[in-house]
């Protein structure tokens, strides 16, 4: 396993993974990147920290690196029901247990969703609460927020 750290405007994040995919986007605590990319780090992770860097510069909407979600296949569907929300879109745990099929699952949909290790990639950050209101995020509320108005201020490049 490899460990890269990228410069966020909102915070270092921690990537992992191996040569074959990337296992975690994760916000760190750290004040500067410790981790950075040399010629032992694999393509994958080299691709996803430019991905990223293109995200928060407003220029890339969709990731094309291989991933891998380590959880149980009620966690996986959660999270491949989250990759459905667009781009500065966002829903409900309501919504996702309803596209998963099981809309009585809505607790067991926030607690898959506060489990997500692949963050921006897997989007929890688009669940706002059901009367529309920011709901719990690992990274913190504010960064939450701060992706939200982000991904609003470049929609308009995707048309």
């Amino acid at each position: 396993m490899f460990t890269i750290d990228y410069q966020s405007p909102i915070g270092v994040i921690e990537i992992s993974g191996t040569d074959k995919a990337v296992y975690s986007i994760l916000f760190s605590e750290k004040e500067l990147p410790e981790n950075k990319i040399d010629d032992q780090t694999p393509i994958v992770l080299v691709t996803c920290f430019n991905e990223l860097d293109a995200y928060f510069s407003g220029k890339y909407f969709d990731f094309s690196f291989p991933i891998e979600m380590e959880g149980t296949p009620f966690q996986k569907q959660v999270w491949n029901a989250l990759t459905s929300i667009p781009y500065a879109a966002t829903g409900s745990y309501k919504d996702i247990a309803n596209n998963i099929g099981n809309e009585k699952a809505v607790r067991a949909v926030g607690s898959a969703n506060g489990k997500n290790k692949l963050c921006i990639i897997i989007p929890c950050h688009r669940i706002i609460g059901a009367n529309g209101t920011l709901t719990g995020y690992a990274g913190g509320l504010w960064r939450k927020e701060w992706l939200l108005r982000h991904e609003q201020k470049w929609k308009m490049a995707i048309r």
